[in-house]
């Protein structure tokens, strides 16, 4: 056997760093559920894993829409204000009834998304800095509509949302599932995905082509902050109370970490649906594991960061030896 016939058969940087792009997250997946197999008692228990998809639905809803988002090259900080700001207009509306509240509700995410779509496509300003300031104002105007109080929320219809099931299947659990559907539809079959694919990879090259970049990237943000006012609604329905000061807190954080785990890039051009889903189940699995071996909270915000920081350096080092 010759050197050059070994050298063939050895994986070269690039095939490695690719296979952990694609598939990392699931590997990630597999060998925890395998360790929590062997050294977490109960952890395949059918009620604990209830428990783990129901806790992760708010954060899986907030990374699609900022897989939407990032896919842009952009960013939305102001998911979790968003959600307090649903949260905190619940109460005043949900005497009318579940389908006006909720209306309501998403509409006053849909009406935060045009601010920072409108900021980000038409005055030009970064989107980092639109949405940085939209969710310092939002958390503020969420306390100062709750009158930075806790408000009960005793609706059946409002409350059935985050804690009844269907055949055994919380209906959180299924909303979510059917916005994975859709936004995968909207992203893998539509013009508009396609077209916010092409803005993410080169924005002045969509422009040339006399595509609708400004209207696309309101689209975006709109929708971002639409799915941002649904998990609003749905922790809200969890918790059975309005509580602005602290719904949504850190969750941006945790949906982009979900989102560039599962494969979809800073840099925009790519919307990995899919990926996002097992990036925000895996962030759930890890936390649980933790928590069941007693470790501080402190160490899964740690996690995080490294978590962050891998996914980042693949995608770098892959775009270095391409």
């Amino acid at each position: 056997m010759t050197q050059a016939t070994v050298s063939l058969r050895v994986p070269s940087r690039s095939a490695v760093l690719g296979v952990f792009q694609k598939y990392g997250v699931y590997i990630a997946i597999v060998l925890l559920l395998l360790y929590n197999l062997v050294f977490t008692p109960n952890f395949f228990a059918v009620d604990n894993f209830r428990t783990q998809f129901v806790q992760v639905v708010p954060v899986l809803i907030v990374a699609l829409g900022m897989a939407l988002v990032i896919g842009t090259e952009g960013i939305d900080l102001s998911v979790g204000a968003v959600m307090a700001l649903a949260a905190a207009v619940i109460p005043l509306y949900v005497g009318y009834g579940l389908v006006p509240t909720l209306l309501i509700a998403i509409g006053v995410g849909a009406v935060i998304g045009l601010l920072n779509g409108s900021m980000v496509a038409f005055i030009g300003v970064q989107p980092i800095v639109a949405t940085l300031a939209v969710m310092v104002a939002g958390r503020g105007l969420a306390l100062l509509i709750a009158n930075e109080q806790l408000k009960s929320v005793t609706s059946p219809e409002v409350l059935a949302l985050g804690r009844d099931s269907v055949l055994g299947i919380p209906y959180s659990v299924l909303i979510a599932a059917v916005l994975v559907g859709v936004v995968a539809i909207l992203v893998n079959r539509t013009t508009f995905g396609k077209q916010l694919i092409a803005i993410g990879g080169s924005r002045r090259a969509a422009e040339l082509a006399g595509l609708p970049v400004k209207r696309i990237l309101l689209i975006v943000y709109v929708l971002c902050a639409s799915l941002a006012a649904v998990a609003g609604v749905i922790g809200t329905a969890r918790l059975g109370a309005s509580v602005p000061s602290t719904l949504g807190n850190l969750i941006e954080l945790s949906a982009i970490t979900a989102v560039v785990v599962g494969g979809t890039p800073l840099s925009g051009g790519q919307v990995k649906v899919l990926g996002t889903l097992a990036g925000a189940v895996l962030l759930q699995f890890i936390s649980a594991t933790l928590i069941k071996h007693n470790v501080p909270d402190a160490y899964s915000q740690i996690a995080q960061a490294i978590i962050i920081l891998v996914a980042v350096y693949i995608q770098r080092g892959k775009a270095r030896v391409k």
